[in-house]
C-alpha cells in the first residue's frame, strides 16, 4: 500500500501504527525532505521499539543519545540526531517511524 492510501492525521502522522513499513518510511521522509541512512533507521527502529514495547514511551533527545551511543559509529550527540532529522529527532523521526505525534516540547 502506498502512503497516499493510508489514513493520516492533520499533521501528516499515520493514524494506524500497523500501516508502517520501511517503504512508507521512505515516502514520509521524502515528504519531509530528509534522506534516510542506516543511522536514520537505527533511530527509527529504536523509537518504534520504545513505543511498541515500552508502554508508548516517546523518548527525548537526551535519552535517544544515551540508548543509541553504543551502536553508533563515532561520538553520538544531539547534533548528529538533528543532522538526520533537522525538524527535531523526536517529532520528525517519530513521524517517519509511523508513530503518533509527540506532545513533548524540548529535548530535555
Amino acid at each position: 500500500m502506498a502512503l497516499a492510501d493510508l489514513e493520516r492525521d492533520g499533521h501528516g502522522y499515520l493514524a494506524n501504527l500497523d500501516d508502517w513499513n520501511e517503504d512508507i518510511a521512505k515516502e514520509i521522509a521524502e515528504e519531509e525532505g530528509v534522506t534516510l541512512t542506516d543511522d536514520s533507521f537505527k533511530l527509527i527502529n529504536f523509537l518504534r521499539d520504545e513505543y511498541i514495547n515500552n508502554n508508548a514511551n516517546q523518548p527525548n533527545e537526551r535519552n535517544m543519545v544515551k540508548a543509541l551511543k553504543g551502536d553508533w559509529e563515532g561520538k553520538l550527540t544531539t547534533k548528529e540526531l538533528y543532522a538526520l532529522f533537522p525538524k527535531g529527532p523526536a517529532k520528525q523521526a517519530g513521524k517517519v517511524a509511523g508513530l503518533p505525534e509527540t506532545r513533548r516540547k524540548g529535548g530535555y
